[in-house]
């Protein structure tokens, strides 16, 4: 039975960014890794309005760009994702502020919004503050490189591409936080490594092609994808990580944007001391 790190990116919960592009102008600046994010509900949602539309939009672009160009983020959709994310994680930590918000927003932006604030509060729930004083992280492979494993692993196992991307982002940031967790899980995919004997395939537990078979074929052996609930439960033991897991999967299936979108976050940490950023533009 694996245990996961639950590394605070993906328990921040994404806003997809599937939403119409603008009709203004052809796109605006992006916002500076530490732009100051409205506390006022109004000036809060006409900001979600404008990060949604226009990240939406640099993703698009992003898409659009040749295929050698597409080895990591452009600098505008990471500084968007980074401001989406930023402004969801306030709303999870002040929810009058995001019962507030949440009402003067459209509904498709309005959904998103509330699936990823109940998202991150499901796994607030489950993942204890961090007390590390060090932490390894990474940069990982080309998102092209891994929707490629994760289909090829659907492939071989039955298990849905976008269930797997939805672990792997809950896991680890799809490798971009690469400690152990506390209980010795490992990898990408933070398998117990006797687990990782029974179910990873010979493979290497620190390997993201590797890692994403052996997840593929461990939630197969426990009821995916006829009972994706069932096999996520296996794979760590909580109803709260379990739907915290099928809304990413959902919004990934949904628009083909949200996996470019999750890809882009950063990875944040809870300690005692507040939230810590440990990856992305703006660090020292």
């Amino acid at each position: 039975m694996t245990r996961t790190l639950l590394v605070a990116i993906a328990c921040a919960g994404a806003l997809s960014a599937c939403g119409a592009s603008r009709a203004s102008s052809p796109h605006a600046t992006p916002p500076a890794p530490d732009a100051p994010i409205p506390r006022e509900p109004a000036r809060l949602a006409d900001r979600l309005r404008e990060t949604e539309a226009e990240l939406g939009d640099a993703i698009d672009r992003w898409l659009k760009a040749p295929a050698g160009a597409r080895t990591s983020a452009p600098g505008e959709v990471t500084l968007w994702a980074l401001y989406e994310q930023r402004a969801l994680r306030l709303l999870v930590r002040k929810p009058s502020l995001a019962s507030a918000t949440a009402v003067r927003l459209p509904a498709e932006v309005r959904r998103k919004v509330a699936s990823a604030v109940s998202a991150k509060r499901d796994l607030d729930r489950l993942t204890p503050r961090s007390h590390r004083r060090r932490y390894k992280t990474g940069r990982p492979l080309p998102a092209a490189t891994l929707l490629a494993y994760y289909r090829r692993a659907q492939d071989r196992f039955g298990v849905a591409w976008n269930v797997l991307a939805a672990v792997n982002f809950v896991e680890s940031a799809f490798n971009k936080l690469r400690n152990d967790s506390a209980s010795g899980a490992q990898g990408p995919m933070q398998f117990i490594p006797s687990t990782w004997r029974a179910y990873g395939l010979g493979g290497d537990i620190h390997n993201p092609r590797d890692a994403i078979v052996g997840a593929a074929n461990y939630l197969h052996a426990n009821g995916a994808p006829r009972s994706n609930r069932r096999a996520l439960y296996h794979y760590n033991p909580s109803t709260l990580y379990v739907d915290a897991v099928l809304r990413y999967a959902a919004e990934i299936r949904h628009d083909r944007r949200a996996f470019y979108d999750y890809y882009s976050w950063q990875v944040f940490v809870r300690t005692a001391h507040g939230d810590r950023r440990l990856t992305g533009p703006g660090l020292r």
